[in-house]
């Protein structure tokens, strides 16, 4: 099961790098992979120097690959990939917001931690949203069964995690 792993996770990073820098040799313990995506929107009225407005978006990918994956691991998981992500954020006028997305796959997945990953939510404001807000997507991945599990914000992630799996059938 360790080589579907290696394939999924090879495909998923495949299919993110058109969008995501993939940062190989910086990964952060103990996650298997990272993805960092950087936008940055400004809005002029006919000069650069009239600026309207300017906005900027981040996210930031964990992708961990387990062989069991229990509550207890998704715990520990999710509290290292809030932390970090979180550590990464520099709010300012300008920021809109940063998201952190943790991505679990794992062979196996006990009951309770596809519970908890279903109920796994973090959220924060910076001075009331007037500096930005940091979200936080989960999703978990049984690769025996092909069940997937996702916290609310998890959900816009199906739709790709179910055309990889099509792809490696």
């Amino acid at each position: 099961m360790a080589s579907t792993r290696t394939a999924f996770l090879d495909r998923l990073l495949k299919a993110l790098q058109r969008y995501y820098n993939i940062p190989r040799e910086t990964v952060t313990s103990p996650f298997a992979a990272e993805a960092v995506f950087h936008s940055n929107n400004e809005q002029y009225f006919l000069l650069k120097s009239a600026k309207l407005s300017d906005s900027e978006s981040h996210e930031y990918m964990f992708i961990a690959s387990e062989e069991r994956l229990e509550a207890a691991d998704v715990e520990r998981l999710d509290q290292i990939a809030w932390e970090t992500g979180l550590s990464r954020v520099q709010p300012h006028g300008g920021h809109r917001n940063t998201d952190i997305t943790l991505i679990l796959l794992a062979d196996t997945i006990s009951p309770e931690a596809a519970a908890l990953v279903k109920k796994l939510r973090h959220y924060k404001s910076y001075r009331y949203m007037l500096r930005g807000w940091s979200d936080y997507r989960l999703v978990a991945l049984e690769l025996s069964s092909g069940q997937l599990t996702y916290n609310r914000k998890g959900q816009s992630l199906k739709k790709l995690f179910r055309n990889i799996l099509s792809s490696l059938e």
